[in-house]
């Protein structure tokens, strides 16, 4: 008996318009391993989203897969609201034994809604309660989130303009290279937060991502990440660093910001913290700086027990030595090149990122959408960033072998070749 499939028309018919993936990956997917996804057909796509750096290690990994089964078999804690559990003690200690301490972070563990914005919403609010002020700085192109907090530190105009209301309490500063690549903006940060008469009032916290994932891929350079550092303690403002999507290893190192030998005053985690695609938020915040009352910020889901047993095992299978590490260095530069490859088919395209979150700027949303899409049609998920959607976006898993590597970028210059050859370009 043939295995019926599903009818994408309920899709249409009863799943809000607030959709979107789907909409640019238009089929019906049935399973997914490491690098993989196979829709219902059959047909199988190398996957260069990963959940949107949800899947830092792939799909269903098998360690992972194996002590979640046992746990859920032996009736472990399925939801334990913020209760201590033995699986919340094994994460914590293996946190802080793999990442917190060989990296002298002294940070306590807030854990909040599952979602980044939700880590996002509690910084902020953090930040306003230990500074007893209002004001944020946030950058230009920044993504932090749709809830109304984080979104009033998001850039975006498209998400902006779904909030219905005032979105207010940040100042926005230019990102690095924002203005030009020749110019500084932190000399443009220093003199607003020195001039009395600038108009910007005091902010309790500066919160940026080191590489603007949403806002096309923007890496900022380690001097200038070290003089925003400088600058949040000279005013008294607390530094977040949002890695929701450039941590967990997806630039290189397990925090994003390790090279520019930074501390931030708080961390916000999501995505791939939980190793295996489960929802989990957190906040990493210095104990100076940990003054929120119990269940001040709150929500029945502080923390995912299921996500605790997934992160355990992905901290030690890929964080107890530096073997992940490297293998991100050398795929980086295999991604690095391939994206050279397409870079050269279009006029003054430009690579972006860092690590294994790279892309292409080639100065067009139509055209980024275009390769994205026809390289779906080959067997490839690829997504787009940027303020017009004009960078082609590759967020492989961490874990994607180098001959799978190299395959997706075949697709994808076959795909940028089979477009390209009809696409017009503005000084043409």
């Amino acid at each position: 008996m043939s295995k019926q499939l599903t009818n994408k028309a309920i899709f249409g018919r009863r799943e809000s318009e607030a959709r979107s993936y789907c909409r640019g990956f238009d089929t019906v997917f049935a399973s997914a391993k490491g690098a993989e996804m196979i829709d219902q057909s059959g047909k199988r796509y190398i996957d260069f989203l990963a959940g949107c750096s949800s899947l830092n290690y792939g799909h269903n990994d098998p360690d992972m897969k194996q002590a979640l089964i046992a746990h859920i078999d032996t009736d472990g804690v399925a939801h334990g609201l913020d209760m201590h559990t033995a699986v919340k003690a094994r994460f914590l200690e293996t946190f802080e034994q793999h990442i917190l301490q060989p990296r002298d972070m002294n940070h306590r563990v807030m854990f909040t809604g599952p979602t980044g914005a939700n880590a996002v919403e509690a910084a902020m609010k953090i930040a306003r309660k230990v500074t007893g002020r209002s004001n944020v700085i946030c950058f230009t192109n920044g993504f932090h989130g749709v809830t109304q907090g984080a979104l009033a530190a998001t850039g975006n105009s498209y998400h902006r303009g779904g909030a219905g209301v005032t979105l207010n309490n940040v100042t926005r500063m230019p990102y690095d290279g924002y203005l030009s690549q020749s110019c500084d903006t932190t000399d443009f940060l220093e003199a607003m937060l020195r001039d009395r008469s600038s108009g910007m009032d005091a902010p309790a916290a500066i919160l940026l991502e080191t590489v603007q994932g949403e806002g096309g891929l923007n890496a900022a350079s380690t001097s200038w990440l070290k003089r925003v550092a400088e600058l949040a303690q000279e005013a008294g403002a607390l530094l977040i660093i949002d890695d929701i999507q450039a941590g967990c290893g997806r630039t290189g190192s397990f925090f994003s910001f390790e090279e520019a030998g930074i501390s931030p005053d708080i961390v916000t985690l999501a995505k791939s913290i939980s190793g295996f695609g489960l929802p989990m938020g957190l906040v990493l915040v210095k104990p100076e700086h940990d003054i929120m009352g119990p269940a001040e910020h709150n929500g029945t889901f502080r923390g995912n027990t299921h996500a605790f047993v997934t992160a355990t095992v992905a901290i030690e299978k890929f964080w107890s030595d530096d073997s992940l590490q490297q293998d991100i260095l050398r795929r980086s530069n295999i991604i690095s090149q391939g994206l050279q490859s397409l870079a050269a088919m279009v006029p003054e395209a430009r690579l972006k990122g860092r690590g294994m979150m790279q892309g292409v700027d080639v100065g067009c949303g139509d055209l980024a959408g275009k390769i994205c899409a026809r390289a779906f049609e080959q067997g490839l998920i690829i997504e787009t960033s940027g303020s017009e959607d004009q960078v082609v976006k590759i967020l492989a898993p961490l874990t994607t072998t180098d001959s799978m590597l190299q395959r997706g970028l075949s697709i994808l210059i076959n795909a940028a070749q089979d477009v390209i050859g009809g696409h017009k370009f503005a000084a043409e």
